[in-house]
């Protein structure tokens, strides 16, 4: 049995989907599987990727239903470690490994001396500028080690779920990701929750591209009003993410960018000024009834 599994989570982005398992199919690494989690999709995802499903080149599970990005990572990382995999590798459908991605990733495991909670791509956008959503948090003490920087590793403590390489070990300690956040914020409260416990890297020399339609960072001031329903969760789940980390300035500095953001809505000539503020405060209000509990795997 193979060590490493990539898991990739997709709802109705068939065409994306099929490009990121041909990157993965064309890693110069061996002897590593692919799981796709498809989130109850309705545009005949399964179908159109059913010759990699007969020919055995994937591994294919339906949610039954959409459980969002946050519930098809949780799934599918819980899968993967019952299964017996040492090592998951995640990722979104848009995704697109370069050829050496996963050796890097690997080569960075094997020099590192002491347990890590993750290892994380260097992710670019498909300028190859970096990508602006996807940039890692740097640890504080990033500097301390000479030796793994010289090689390209450098320690952080939070990242995306786009390229993100957890051994099992770990996954059995720390628990699953949060399935109730559904959508954003639930890779940067598990990656953080691991780096609470464990020292985790960049690998610089594992790079991906992220295939979205624009490098920037989300914004509702601009976003369009038909999908401002993913902000439902955005400020709750964010809230729980900084209450992780503690201290009184981070939550002053969550209060007063949130603040700002509707200032910003209001001062905006953007379209649905008040639905945005109304999905803002909604969501805040959400933020102290929200304690969903951590699941372990046994």
């Amino acid at each position: 049995m193979n060590q490493t599994i990539a898991v990739i989570v997709s709802y109705n982005r068939k065409f994306l989907l099929k490009e990121a398992i041909d990157h993965l199919l064309d890693q110069d690494a061996q002897g590593f599987d692919i799981l796709v989690i498809d989130n109850a999709s309705t545009d005949g995802t399964k179908e159109y990727i059913s010759n990699y499903i007969d020919r055995k080149e994937i591994l294919y599970h339906n949610t039954g239903s959409n459980l969002g990005g946050a519930g098809g990572f949780s799934k599918g990382i819980r899968l993967a470690v019952e299964m017996g995999y040492e090592y998951v590798w995640v990722m979104d459908d848009d995704t697109m490994v370069q050829k050496d991605a996963l050796r890097q990733l690997l080569a960075a495991k094997d020099l590192l001396v002491q347990s890590f909670g993750f290892l994380c791509s260097d992710v670019r956008w498909i300028d190859g500028s970096s990508c602006a959503m996807n940039v890692p948090n740097i640890d504080d003490h990033w500097y301390e080690d000479t030796e793994l920087l010289k090689k390209g590793i450098i320690k952080v403590k939070q990242c995306s779920f786009v390229s993100c390489f957890i051994p099992a070990a770990v996954v059995k300690e720390v628990g699953l990701p949060i399935k109730e956040f559904f959508i954003w914020g639930d890779d940067a409260e598990y990656t953080k929750r691991i780096s609470l416990r464990y020292p985790c890297y960049l690998v610089s020399f594992s790079r991906v591209i992220h295939k979205m339609e624009k490098n920037q960072p989300t914004d509702i001031v601009n976003e369009s009003p038909d999908r401002l329903f993913r902000y439902r969760y955005s400020y709750r789940n964010m809230y729980y993410v900084k209450k992780l980390e503690g201290g009184k300035l981070n939550m002053f500095l969550f209060y007063y960018r949130t603040g700002l953001e509707m200032v910003r809505i209001w001062k905006s000539d953007s379209e649905g000024k008040w639905k945005k503020i109304k999905t803002i405060c909604y969501s805040m209000r959400q933020r102290k009834k929200f304690k969903p509990q951590i699941e372990y795997i046994k």
